[in-house]
């Protein structure tokens, strides 16, 4: 049956289901409101100071403002860079050595933050070793061949008048502890450390020969890595995972306190002094706009051209992605961070 009203010439008014403007708001907003938390891993490859973003960031609850669940995977360097290639972790913190020589040879990998530009290390030798050129013939100690480590001193001993290829010998030992280690026991006559393991060395008794910091070479050490399918897939993610980096550099300038508990709880470092040093080389040397270096990867990829061909005529802006960087750069919200 049709009704149809006849009266004062108005037309029938259909009924409406009533939805407040709040709860469609509500309704509309939630999943952003609420946010869905994302679980993901991330891992790191050593307990040193170039780390410590990842940890300050956990340490300060940066990750959960952002709607992440991150754990936290403490691996061997090149197991990180293998875990991450295999899609058993979404990104890690590894240097620009690790991550230039597969991408030359086809993996899916990319830097989407660079921390560090800059080699940390101090060329550190036995007591009774007084100048370079009395490395010739000697022991020296890296902790992986083709790691930042081996790169480094690769790049560092032709500037001090050594042939890394045929004047010395170098001994593959592992974590930068192990290496101090090894050389305070005499198994190494030189190898390279960063503070603070370098302060230990030279309170031992070891002589600094030379301070690579100082011989400015660029070189991209340690960054963001993930791939370029996992940001595909996960642009939202990838996007929070980013800017959670951004605060927590923030929170490390910030909040030396929270810095400072996250640094001793993954380094385990001795005594007061020697944590302020490492806080205050990281405030020192950690960029505020952590974008990778494309000279400092130049660096690398030129160092590798004997090894792998195709790393002559490499571009350097193909081994990063720096979008989701640009975005909170461009935006001004990295700078209101300072202000």
């Amino acid at each position: 049956m049709v009704s149809i009203s006849m009266n004062c010439g108005t037309q029938p008014v259909r009924k409406k289901p009533f939805v407040s403007t709040a709860l469609f708001l509500l309704l509309v907003f939630l999943p952003v409101i609420a946010g869905a938390i994302d679980k993901l891993r991330i891992g790191y490859g050593a307990p040193s100071v170039t780390m410590a973003p990842l940890w300050i960031a956990q340490e300060g609850k940066v990750f959960a403002r952002n709607n992440l669940e991150v754990e936290m995977l403490y691996l061997e360097s090149a197991l990180v860079q293998r875990a991450l290639i295999a899609g058993e972790i979404a990104f890690g913190e590894m240097t620009g050595a690790l991550l230039s020589a597969p991408r030359l040879q086809g993996a899916d990998v990319i830097m989407v933050m660079g921390f560090v530009d800059r080699l940390l290390f101090r060329l550190v030798a036995r007591g009774d070793i007084k100048t370079a050129a009395e490395l010739k013939g000697k022991r020296f100690g890296t902790s992986r061949f083709g790691a930042a480590l081996d790169r480094a001193a690769r790049l560092a001993l032709p500037k001090l008048g050594v042939n890394p290829d045929k004047d010395v010998i170098f001994v593959q030992i592992g974590s930068e502890a192990t290496l101090l280690t090894a050389l305070l026991g005499k198994s190494v006559d030189a190898t390279l450390l960063q503070p603070p393991r370098f302060n230990k060395a030279v309170e031992a008794g070891m002589n600094m020969l030379a301070n690579l910091e100082e011989m400015k070479i660029p070189f991209q050490h340690t960054g963001l890595v993930t791939t370029q399918h996992y940001v595909a897939k996960n642009p939202d993610i990838s996007r929070r995972v980013v800017k959670s980096f951004v605060d927590g550099i923030h929170l490390m300038r910030s909040n030396p306190e929270i810095a400072k508990k996250a640094i001793n709880r993954h380094m385990r470092l001795n005594d007061e002094r020697e944590l302020e040093e490492t806080y205050q080389l990281l405030k020192r040397v950690a960029l505020i706009k952590p974008y990778p270096s494309l000279e400092g990867i130049k660096t690398i990829l030129n160092d590798l051209i004997d090894q792998i061909p195709a790393a002559k005529t490499a571009d350097p802006k193909d081994f990063v992605d720096t979008r989701f960087l640009e975005e909170l750069d461009k935006s001004g919200y990295i700078d209101r961070l300072y202000r």
